[in-house]
């Protein structure tokens, strides 16, 4: 069954997020991607809490997901976000055939690519927004993610309850820079998805 509240605010997109979580109960399964435990929680866990951090970008951006795996938060973002052009940045070979496979049948090789390279080996111009979920934590993420991010952008990780511990002790990474915890998806999403947002 799909998400009411997420048809309510992205109508346009639920064609393409149907099919994309068709895609992640299937061989996002199959292939040892998404948990068996998850099929009953991928609307509201993975894709609904994915696609409100769209609220956090600004239109028209460049936007790299680190560690993209299953696509999560890359490929929904590129689903909701039409205006954005998106990067997966994924090493692993099996995640990045599954991608390549999705954004085919999902008619997004125009705006998304695909990136099979480590984050902080990648070679690529600067992004204006770095997303990542539940890759490292901040401190060693920040490592990977400020070297792909302009000046003036951000970098939004995708967080739970520790946050604020993890913008403690990336302190020495960020300097002067600024972190904050921001939610988004008030009403779309419950509990509300929990967001470090670092502009570079």
């Amino acid at each position: 069954m799909k998400h009411e509240a997420l048809a309510a605010a992205y109508p346009e997109a639920m064609p393409l997020l149907e099919s994309y979580h068709h895609w992640l109960a299937t061989a996002g399964i199959e292939r040892g991607l998404i948990g068996p435990r998850e099929v009953e929680r991928l609307w509201d866990r993975h894709i609904a809490n994915c696609a409100v951090v769209e609220e956090l970008i600004p239109e028209n951006s460049l936007v790299y997901d680190v560690g993209s795996g299953a696509g999560l938060p890359g490929v929904v973002l590129a689903i909701v976000r039409p205006d954005l052009k998106v990067g997966l940045i994924e090493p692993l070979l099996r995640r990045a055939n599954f991608l390549t496979e999705v954004i085919e049948d999902l008619g997004l090789t125009a705006r998304v690519s695909i990136y099979r390279d480590r984050a902080e080996q990648v070679k690529l111009g600067k992004a204006d927004v770095v997303t990542a979920r539940a890759v490292a934590p901040l401190t060693k993420l920040l490592q990977w993610t400020l070297p792909l991010t302009r000046n003036g952008g951000l970098i939004l990780a995708m967080k739970g309850t520790l946050a604020q511990d993890e913008i403690l002790e990336a302190g020495s990474i960020l300097k002067s820079r600024t972190a904050q915890i921001v939610t988004c998806g008030q009403g779309i999403v419950d509990p509300a998805t929990t967001v470090v947002s670092v502009v570079c």
